[in-house]
């Protein structure tokens, strides 16, 4: 059985709550259980895991390369745009990552348009809502 690793990022905790005209209505919770529920009828294990804190995400990318994960999905809120850290993390490791924003954060403010960390990602998602976490999914089956 594959796993991947889900990873959400700052403030994602906050879903459901947090500007739902931008990110939806669904929770973390919710969004955390559908991923899990696809990746079981693919045949895949999902391990999920939410952080505010930027080493917390780096060290999982690090225990993902550990213990062999086949695939990584993150969503690193705001350190999208400047995390180099989680950019070199990504980097320094032998897991493909998929990067994932809710929001279309192309059509958002002019921060928002630039990630630091899609250069060294295998692919990334943007403005799909929590269905683009299931095409991630996707994306790391084969």
């Amino acid at each position: 059985m594959k796993k991947i690793l889900l990873l959400n990022g700052p403030n994602l905790n906050l879903l459901g709550q947090r500007e739902p005209g931008i990110y939806g209505s669904e929770t973390l919770e919710v969004l955390e259980s559908h991923v899990k529920k696809i990746g079981n009828t693919n045949g895949i294990e999902v391990t999920c895991f939410q952080s505010n804190h930027e080493g917390a995400l780096i060290d999982q990318l690090h225990e993902a390369n550990a213990l062999r994960f086949d695939g990584v999905i993150l969503n690193p809120g705001a350190f999208t745009h400047y995390s180099y850290a989680i950019r070199d993390a990504i980097a320094a490791i032998d897991v493909p990552v998929i990067e994932v924003h809710i929001s279309n954060v192309h059509a958002r403010e002019e921060f928002r348009h630039h990630s630091v960390i899609s250069a060294v990602t295998r692919g990334q998602i943007v403005g799909l809502g929590i269905r683009g976490y299931e095409l991630a999914v996707y994306a790391l089956k084969d």
